[in-house]
């Protein structure tokens, strides 16, 4: 089944999923041990998209990404390779946020419960959530990892990533007339014209090991800046629904 799904989701039309890094790099192999991969079945067919392991038995990604039938695949570094430190994984469930708009993409987030627990070694991690709801100073540089194309029809096997600045609030309101930058952070300059493109949606804003937002939508072509998801701003939903889950499974 996962010779399968990977096979096509390779045959999948340029943009047709998630996981695009504008001006990155290939990143050293397993140096992101928290990226997941995620294969996904939806009405209009097979998708891709970018997560990332929280707890061994969950994945986040965006809710964007649900689908009726979706496995995650851990510790890889070439997604067309079957390599030996690769784990995959199906979902049990798939919990997106109650609030989720997909008219204005706000609370645009998913937990992911695994059908099994994740093993946890030097290619397969959890990354840190944030402890408290303060917020990401303007300028601070963070790290955004994900498959897919690096141009508008080139794509790559292998994890790619890039750093991005946060910024303020009112470059994604001149963009974006549903920008909230209480639930959402604003992140890349035109300058440096480095994003991520048709989102990597899904994907984690790592800033000093801490996974502070996840990849939800930007602008047309890959131009920045794009807009995260902030996770700080949903803590409480979050803690409460995979220890609800955990309890639910252990009964």
């Amino acid at each position: 089944m996962q010779q399968l799904l990977l096979l096509v989701a390779f045959l999948l039309p340029a943009g047709a999923g998630a996981g695009e890094i504008i001006g990155g790099q290939e990143a050293l192999p397993h140096s992101h041990p928290y990226m997941a991969y995620l294969l996904t079945r939806t009405p209009r067919g097979l998708s891709t998209c970018g997560g990332f392991l929280v707890r061994e038995d969950f994945v986040m990604t965006s809710a964007r990404c649900w689908g009726s039938r979706m496995r995650v695949i851990l510790g890889a570094h070439n997604i067309r390779r079957q390599e030996r430190t690769q784990q995959s994984i199906l979902v049990l469930r798939a919990i997106r946020h109650p609030r989720y708009n997909q008219q204005n993409q706000l609370n645009d987030l998913m937990l992911l419960q695994l059908e099994n627990r994740a093993r946890r070694n030097r290619f397969v991690r959890p990354v840190a959530l944030p402890q408290s709801q303060v917020r990401l100073s303007p300028g601070s540089l963070c790290t955004v990892a994900g498959w897919g194309l690096v141009s508008q029809h080139r794509r790559t096997d292998t994890l790619r990533d890039v750093q991005l600045r946060v910024q303020r609030d009112q470059e994604c309101s001149n963009y974006f007339d549903t920008f909230n930058g209480q639930r959402q952070i604003c992140v890349g300059d035109q300058i440096e014209g480095k994003t991520t493109f048709l989102g990597d949606t899904g994907g984690p804003l790592v800033c000093n090991n801490v996974a502070q937002g996840i990849v939800s939508y930007g602008r047309n072509f890959g131009v920045p800046p794009t807009v995260f998801t902030r996770i700080a701003r949903f803590l409480p939903w979050i803690n409460r629904t995979m220890n609800q889950l955990n309890q639910k499974g252990a009964h």
